[in-house]
C-alpha cells in the first residue's frame, strides 16, 4: 500500500462512499468517512425482525465482476469475505390473464419460455439480447469506465469507436419505441420495457439506450449472494476497516468550506475537519444546497426531471408459497396508465406493477421454518406535495388485492410482521432528495450527459460518488462511480 499522508474525507457510507473509501485507502490517503446513520450501507441495509431478516434496499446482484476486482485490487481474496451463485430462474412474472412465465438464466431456455407461454418468436427474443449487448460494448468503455467530462476519455481508442458506432446505441428514439420495434407480442413489450424502472425511468420517455439493462441481466447472468444483499455492505465495511479507513457514525456533516476555489475541509457542529480531498457520498442536490449554499450550484443538473421513488412493505410471511421464486413481477394490465400516473399525475395507479423478492427461497435462515420473508415494492413518484397517507393506504389494500387476485386467495391473514419505508423515509434516512431513488430521471437522450460528473469543474479536490452522478444508480453503478474517482485522482 502506498502512504502518501494525506487526509481524505467522504460524506456518506453508502456502496459509493464505501468503495470509494477503500480505493483512496489504497493510494494511501488517511480515510475518514462521516456518516449520519448509525451504520453503513445508505440504501443497503437490512432489517432483522421477529426472526425475520430483510434485504431493505436493492435485491438483485448483476456484474459481481466489479465487487471482486476491488477486493483483488485491495489484495484479498473475494472469497473470504463473500460467496454467490446465479440463480436459475432470475424472475417469474405473473400477467394479469394467468400467464406465467420464468426468466431462465440461460438465454435460449428463456426465449424458448416467452415462445411457449407467449407466442413471442424465440429468435426475436436472441435478437433483442444480441441488440443489447452490443449497445453494452459500445458504451461500457466511455459511460462505465470512465468519466464522460474529461478531455482524455474522447482521446482513447475506445472512445472512437464508439463514436464511430454512435447510431448502433439507439439513442434518438425511446426504450418502447425500440422494444415495440422488436417484439409483435405485448407481453414479450412488456417484460422488457420494466428496465426502466431500474434506474427510475419512464420506457415511454427514456432512450432506448437504456435497453442495455436486458443485457446486464440475462447475458451477464443474476446472482444471490449468500446472506442476501447486505453482505455487499458488511464486506465493504470490514475491508475498509481492514484498510485503515476510520468511520465516525451519528455525524451528519452541516458543511463543506471552499477556500481561493478548493474545498479545504468539512464542518459538523461547531468544529472543523480539514482535508486535501472531499468526497460526497450524499445526494448532488443537497450536496449543494446544504452543505454548500454559498457556492454557485449547477442548476441546470440541480432542476432536472427527478426519478421516481418507491413504497416498499417487508411483510414476515405466516406460511410459504411454492407459486412465487426468489424474485417476482405481477404486472398491471396497462403499463402506459401506470407511467402515466406515476410521471404526469405524481400519483400511484390503482393497478401496480408489483415486485416480491423473497429471499428465504435461497437462504432458509431469513424467516422461521414455514414462513417467508417477502420484500414487496412498487413504484412511486417522488415527493410533490401529495397526500402520502392516504396514497400509502390505498397502494396498500390494492398491492393486497393484486396478490391475492394472482394467487386465487387472501393473503392479508397472513401477515404476521410488517414495516414499511415510503418516499419522505427514503428522503430522512438517506439524503435522497424528494424521496427519488435515483437522482435524476433518465427520461430524455440527453439524461446521461446531464448527470453530475464526479468532480466539481469549479471546486478543486471535490468529487462525488453514488446514485445521483455519474454513471448513476444501483450498485453496479455505484462500485463504478468510485473507480471513475480512483482514475481521476
Amino acid at each position: 500500500m502506498k502512504v502518501s499522508g494525506k487526509k481524505a474525507i467522504i460524506i456518506g457510507s453508502g456502496v459509493g462512499g464505501l468503495a470509494t473509501s477503500i480505493r483512496l485507502a489504497n493510494k494511501g490517503y488517511n480515510v475518514t468517512v462521516y456518516e449520519q446513520n448509525s451504520y453503513p450501507g445508505g440504501k443497503l441495509t437490512e432489517i432483522d425482525r421477529n426472526g425475520f431478516r430483510f434485504d431493505a434496499g436493492p435485491s438483485l446482484f448483476t456484474l459481481p465482476e466489479l465487487l471482486d476486482d476491488l477486493f483483488i485490487e485491495s489484495g484479498k481474496a473475494p472469497g473470504h469475505y463473500y460467496s454467490y451463485k446465479q440463480v436459475e430462474i432470475i424472475t417469474r412474472y405473473f400477467y394479469p390473464d394467468g400467464v406465467q412465465i420464468s426468466a431462465y438464466s440461460d438465454p435460449k431456455r428463456f426465449a424458448s419460455e416467452l415462445e411457449d407461454k407467449a407466442g413471442e418468436p424465440s429468435s426475436n427474443v436472441l435478437n433483442f439480447l444480441s441488440y443489447s449487448k452490443e449497445i453494452y460494448e459500445l458504451t461500457k468503455f466511455i459511460f462505465l469506465d470512465r468519466s464522460l467530462n474529461v478531455i482524455s476519455t474522447y482521446l482513447q481508442k475506445g472512445t472512437l469507436n464508439t463514436l464511430l458506432n454512435i447510431n448502433k446505441i439507439d439513442a434518438l428514439r425511446t426504450m418502447n419505441n425500440a422494444i415495440e420495434s422488436k417484439f409483435k407480442t405485448s407481453k414479450a413489450r412488456q417484460l422488457f420495457a420494466r428496465y426502466a424502472t431500474y434506474n427510475g425511468s419512464n420506457p415511454y420517455k427514456a432512450p432506448a439506450t437504456l435497453n442495455i439493462i436486458a443485457h446486464l441481466e440475462h447475458n451477464c447472468g443474476a446472482y444471490f449472494l449468500d446472506g442476501g444483499m447486505h453482505k455487499v455492505t458488511e464486506s465493504l465495511y470490514k475491508l475498509a476497516l481492514e484498510q485503515g479507513v476510520q468511520f465516525n457514525f451519528g455525524k451528519e456533516v452541516d458543511g463543506i468550506q471552499v477556500e481561493n476555489g478548493k474545498a479545504k475541509s468539512i464542518k459538523i457542529g461547531k468544529d472543523i475537519y480539514d482535508a486535501e480531498i472531499v468526497v460526497s457520498n450524499m445526494d448532488i442536490h443537497p450536496t449543494y444546497r446544504r452543505l454548500m449554499p454559498e457556492q454557485k450550484a449547477p442548476e441546470r443538473v440541480l432542476k432536472q426531471e427527478k426519478s421516481t421513488s418507491a413504497l416498499i412493505y417487508y411483510w414476515g410471511m405466516s406460511k410459504e408459497f411454492p407459486e412465487f421464486d426468489l424474485h417476482n413481477i405481477l404486472f398491471s394490465g396497462d403499463y402506459k396508465t401506470e407511467f402515466d400516473t406515476l410521471n404526469v399525475k405524481k400519483d400511484i395507479s390503482d393497478d401496480p406493477t408489483v415486485y416480491i423478492y423473497i429471499s428465504k427461497k435461497e437462504c432458509p435462515e431469513d424467516a422461521p421454518a414455514g414462513k417467508e420473508n417477502w420484500f414487496v415494492m412498487i413504484n412511486a413518484p417522488h415527493i410533490d406535495g401529495q397526500n402520502w397517507d392516504e396514497l400509502i393506504d390505498r397502494s396498500r389494500r390494492n398491492i393486497i388485492n393484486k396478490i391475492s387476485q394472482t394467487l386465487g386467495y387472501s393473503i392479508q391473514d397472513y401477515i404476521e410482521f410488517e414495516e414499511k419505508l415510503t418516499p419522505e423515509l427514503i428522503q430522512s434516512k438517506t439524503s435522497s432528495y424528494l424521496g427519488a431513488l435515483y437522482g435524476n430521471s433518465s427520461n430524455n437522450m440527453l439524461a446521461a450527459f446531464l448527470r453530475h460528473p464526479n468532480f466539481s469543474r469549479k471546486i478543486k479536490n471535490l468529487y462525488f460518488c453514488g446514485g445521483s452522478v455519474h454513471p448513476g444508480g444501483g450498485v453496479p453503478l455505484c462500485l463504478s462511480s468510485a473507480k471513475i474517482i480512483d482514475g481521476l485522482i
